[in-house]
């Protein structure tokens, strides 16, 4: 018998959100560098205005946060739902910047906090 894997859930990460989708925006987010999960925390690229993953390393902008991708997307440049304010989010349901540590992750859930998305 096949053994089937399930990845994550499409806002599996999202525990509660402003009324009227207020914590939601449509952007652009780059992944042709690869696909990224729902959760994925995302970085805003200051030349070109497209969201990528957050990179604590950069230089372009995407190395602050700026919001959490809602649903994955495959290796393409797309518009796609990213949250951008008032939410709670679950922690463990979170994809962080490749290799990151526990303290860069406390890093970055204190960032999110700033823009008004809670970490539980």
């Amino acid at each position: 018998m096949a053994i089937l894997t399930q990845g994550r859930l499409n806002a599996a990460f999202l525990i509660s959100e402003a009324n009227d989708h207020r914590s939601r925006d449509e952007e652009i987010v780059d992944a042709t560098s690869g696909a990224l999960e729902t959760g994925t925390v995302l970085g805003k690229v200051t030349s070109s205005g497209k969201f990528v993953r957050h990179d604590a390393g950069a230089s372009d902008g995407s190395e602050s946060e700026a919001g959490i991708l809602l649903i994955g997307i495959g290796a393409e440049e797309a518009s796609r739902t990213v949250i951008r304010r008032d939410a709670e989010v679950q922690q463990s349901e979170l994809t962080y910047a490749a290799g990151a540590n526990a303290a860069q992750e406390t890093a970055t859930n204190a960032a999110l906090e700033a823009l008004g998305i809670v970490v539980r």
